[in-house]
């Protein structure tokens, strides 16, 4: 069993952490304060093939695998965890066009998205639907001209910042089956978003609800087939969680290297910190939990590249075990800063706050445990 990574992938965490340090951490907490990702950005990551790690090579993507995927996610999230998850959320997008859509409109749509001049955003979650997903309610009846679109999607992530929005949408009856799967460009008559939301964390991100009143969208806006949109949107699901996984690993990591310097720096009675046997044991329990964490992401992404039938089961493991791990090792991270690390100036904070999130998203980790635990009882 080989655990190293090969050069390749070596060079992709390699050119992914350059960029990250360059380009976003510098940047971070301005971005934060501001609320948005400034656009110009995303084509810097485009040209760097990020924007469509797992398209195929046919569709303009970079062909690779999960597991080259969550060295990218992080290696950015050492930089800013909030701006990596975002570009997760483009590249889950991009997956489903380029698995599911038909071939004109991965022609009309791919282009743009390889290059981040289309951003796109994933509209799933509803005010009353959350981990229930096939309970959602938007609807969209078919017309002459197409679809016309009545409902409300909530906690988007790019809602009134994006370019184009992959909605999940009620075409039939009530379940997983009368899920379908529609793209709508912004600027759409009918389409509008709330507020800006005000979060804990993920505050570079804009999040807001996004709202249809009697949005209309040509025909040749369905994606796939209809009635398959639930199944498109659980297809990307595993990657995402293996995605978000890494954004936690990255950004602890990052926490975990910052408190090292701090403790060598801090001094107390008479010695820096880092010399108390107590202390050391601490940061001993945060190296050995992050390389477990690390050790389990990327077998739980080899399955998922490989086909293995227990994939499913993996990513959700490693999904409620590696988000877990990278928010209790930040908050040890700042309680080893002592009161430095509750002030904004020493970037821990902000981590803890962009962590916490990680343990709700792409399937809360109390979902993640039901499948775990309906997997092992299936057997």
């Amino acid at each position: 069993m080989d655990f190293a990574l090969t050069e390749e992938q070596t060079a992709i965490f390699e050119m992914a952490y350059a960029f990250g340090q360059e380009h976003i951490a510098p940047h971070a907490r301005d971005w934060e304060a501001q609320g948005t990702i400034p656009k110009e950005l995303w084509p810097q990551l485009g040209e760097l093939g990020f924007a469509g790690l797992y398209v195929s090579e046919d569709s303009g993507g970079s062909g690779l695998s999960r597991l080259d995927a969550t060295l990218v996610f992080e290696a950015l999230s050492m930089a800013c965890p909030s701006v990596a998850a975002f570009l997760s959320i483009h590249n889950m997008c991009a997956k489903m066009i380029d698995a599911f859509a038909s071939d004109a409109m991965k022609a009309r749509v791919l282009p743009k998205a390889m290059t981040m001049e289309t951003v796109l955003s994933y509209c799933l979650t509803e005010p009353g639907s959350g981990s229930d997903a096939a309970a959602l309610k938007t609807r969209a009846e078919r017309t002459n001209e197409g679809y016309t679109l009545n409902g409300t999607k909530a906690f988007i992530s790019g809602g009134g910042y994006s370019d184009l929005y992959v909605a999940m949408v009620r075409t039939g009856e009530d379940g997983p089956k009368g899920v379908s799967a529609v793209l709508i460009e912004d600027g759409t008559p009918g389409l509008s978003f709330g507020g800006l939301e005000d979060k804990m964390g993920w505050r570079s991100q804009p999040t807001r609800q996004v709202q249809f009143d009697d949005c209309k969208i040509p025909v040749d806006n369905l994606l796939g087939e209809e009635g398959q949109g639930f199944k498109y949107a659980m297809a990307g699901l595993d990657g995402g969680r293996l995605n978000i996984a890494a954004c936690s690993l990255g950004a602890a990591q990052t926490g975990l290297t910052s408190t090292l310097a701090y403790m060598a720096e801090r001094k107390a009675f008479g010695k820096s910190i880092d010399q108390f046997q107590a202390l050391q044991f601490r940061l001993a329990d945060m190296e050995i939990e992050l390389q477990a964490a690390r050790t389990f992401l990327r077998q739980a992404a080899w399955k998922l590249d490989t086909g293995a039938p227990d994939a499913t089961k993996f990513c959700a493991m490693a999904k409620k075990f590696v988000t877990e791990t990278g928010s209790q090792v930040v908050d040890q991270c700042l309680q080893l800063h002592g009161g430095y690390g509750y002030l904004a100036d020493y970037g821990i904070e902000k981590l803890v706050r962009d962590l916490r999130v990680h343990q709700i998203l792409e399937g809360t980790n109390e979902i993640m445990r039901l499948i775990v635990a309906r997997q092992m009882l299936a057997r």
